[in-house]
């Protein structure tokens, strides 16, 4: 049996016949750009997130663009960011002339430590950008903690954690303004780019509602200088259908990471998930970490399973962000997470046998 990283068939074959009605919709109906979908899909993903507003826009990476354009970021400004996540996170940042400044994360959850945050606080510091890595809620409790202290405004990236909580509170409603993504391979994918703005300031909802669209609330009338990123009627259908299974995906994505750490305890120097007491884990990905990585990637690769690096390097040490002139040591949780972790199959619909077989190659492997 091969299993490979990822199947979008367990999800997609049984929806079949709803998406394709869906897009026949919006076909048929000849809208095409912010119409009836794109409205509805904002209401209902407003209230699963229980979050008063949501903006519709083209990609994940727009969506952190758009929240710190609302939020007035300047060239200059200094915005702390996970020196441990995708370089989406830091791009969005820089987008604004802002200057992305790196905080280590907690070595075991891999989210942004809390802990570490008022030593990066300079007066240039405007604001903080935690990371649902992998599917795990941050601890936003103390981060709002330190925000609230310092006067600094929170933008989550939630690309990778819808449906996560701390403490009761969802991810994507802590921060003024919160990006997540819909590209196809999140736990609500749609199928192209696509994603979303969420929050509960109505000032700041209506602002970005007019940047994500030429400027403009009025068509032909530009208030102020906007941008053209606006999630499309067909892609806003397919999400609505995929949004009502969401709950039970995640549950499926829940009962996988179980299985694996049921038949994946105990293996020599393999670290496993790590969730934090207060936070829930939605398991995007499901990353172990060992010292072997490379050797282990290639023993799976043989034995027919797939794998993926999330990420192998992180962004201080792209060669975009060398004019910050972070050596390689710089950060040195963010590096070692990067030269171990490694993601095994997952995704909604996996069976237990399909877990067994990674497993028995990954227990090969050690033995």
């Amino acid at each position: 049996m091969t299993v490979p990283f990822l199947s979008f068939s367990p999800q997609h074959d049984p929806i079949r016949t709803e998406v394709l009605a869906a897009i026949a919709d919006v076909y048929d109906k000849q809208w095409y750009v912010l119409g009836e979908q794109v409205k509805a899909f904002e209401a209902e993903y407003s209230a699963f997130n229980q979050v008063a507003h949501t903006i519709g826009v083209a990609n994940g990476l727009d969506a952190l663009h758009l929240a710190l354009l609302a939020l007035d970021v300047q060239p200059g400004d200094e915005v702390i960011v996970p020196s441990n996540t995708y370089i989406a996170t830091w791009l969005a940042v820089s987008y604004v002339g802002g200057v992305p400044v790196p905080v280590e994360p907690d070595a075991h959850t891999y989210n942004l430590d809390p802990a570490l945050i008022t030593a990066a606080i300079t007066p240039r510091t405007k604001g903080i950008m935690p990371v649902h890595l992998y599917g795990q809620a941050c601890a936003m409790g103390p981060i709002m903690e330190v925000a609230k202290k310092h006067g600094l405004w929170v933008v989550e990236d939630n690309a990778q954690a819808q449906g996560a909580a701390w403490e009761g509170g969802f991810t994507g409603t802590f921060g003024n303004a919160n990006g997540t993504s819909y590209y196809p391979g999140k736990n609500l994918g749609a199928l192209g780019d696509a994603g979303a703005v969420t929050t509960n300031d109505a000032a700041l909802d209506a602002k970005i509602r007019t940047l994500r669209n030429y400027g403009s609330q009025q068509k032909y009338y530009n208030e102020i200088i906007g941008q053209n990123s606006r999630l499309d009627e067909l892609q806003a259908s397919v999400l609505r259908v995929k949004l009502r299974h969401l709950p039970e995906w995640t549950r499926q994505r829940q009962q996988v990471a179980a299985w694996y750490n049921q038949y994946l305890t105990g293996l020599g120097d393999l670290l496993l998930p790590t969730v934090a007491e207060g936070a829930t884990h939605v398991y995007h990905l499901y990353a172990v970490r060992t010292a072997h990585r490379a050797a282990l990637q290639q023993h799976l690769t043989d034995q027919g399973v797939g794998t993926l690096i999330h990420y192998p390097v992180p962004p201080h040490r792209q060669q975009a962000y060398a004019h910050l002139n972070m050596p390689a040591g710089a950060f040195p949780i963010a590096e070692e997470i990067a030269d171990t972790a490694l993601s095994l199959p997952m995704w909604p619909g996996m069976s237990e046998e399909q877990v067994a077989r990674v497993a028995a190659a990954v227990r090969s492997f050690f033995a």
